[in-house]
């Protein structure tokens, strides 16, 4: 990760810990909260731990609904930070539990989403630090690509896997990043369990302000 100073990771911490509150779910392009501040979302697939890694970004248990059932999470969910910045909640991709018709639906949203939205800093491509990347996360990864976001891989659950398990993770998705144009070259190891990683990633978040 990136080196922040110690006055960047306490603007940050202070960041997080004011105001954070669910603002809108969102199903169609022109439901979209105006495009009047920087945002950073989260994508990864079904169960990777998005909605655990915002709510232990912003200290609360409850902001974002956490599932043990794959692609609850059907909707572009907004969240408010402190009146600055938009946190977005991705659907999840992969082994969603939704009719066919459903997943293609919200797939064409975040596309589309993705695509058209000048305000997006960064997506944070989540990736189980147990597994490293898989064939899905690499069509997301080529469909960033095209959409020409700028992205930064993120292993949740680092906490889980042996230190050579971990290494053999990180050592697999910094290659597969290298094959991508719009990867950003560090990669954030986390554990929302245990809060490894999150000060840091709550300062690269609060750089886009």
């Amino acid at each position: 990760m990136t080196d922040f100073s110690d006055e960047e990771i306490e603007a940050a911490r202070k960041l997080f810990a004011g105001p954070c509150d669910f603002a809108k779910g969102v199903v169609a392009l022109d439901g979209l909260p105006p495009a009047d501040r920087p945002e950073v979302c989260f994508a990864g697939r079904s169960n990777v731990g998005k909605s655990s890694l915002i709510n232990a970004l912003t200290g609360r248990k409850g902001l974002a609904r956490a599932s043990n059932t794959p692609g609850r999470t059907q909707e572009i969910n907004y969240f408010d930070l402190g009146g600055r910045l938009w946190l977005v909640d991705l659907p999840g991709y992969g082994f969603a539990q939704a009719p066919k018709a459903k997943v293609e639906a919200w797939t064409r949203l975040v596309r589309a989403y993705l695509a058209g939205r000048p305000t997006l800093r960064r997506v944070f491509l989540l990736i189980d630090a147990r597994h490293g990347p898989k064939p899905v996360d690499v069509e997301i990864m080529a469909l960033l690509d095209k959409a020409a976001v700028n992205w930064q891989a993120v292993l949740t659950k680092a906490d889980k896997p042996s230190k050579a398990d971990l290494a053999s993770a990180v050592e697999a998705t910094r290659a597969e990043a290298r094959k991508h144009p719009a990867a950003f070259p560090d990669i954030a190891l986390t554990s929302s369990e245990k809060g490894e990683g999150l000060a840091d990633l709550k300062a690269v978040v609060a750089s886009f302000l």
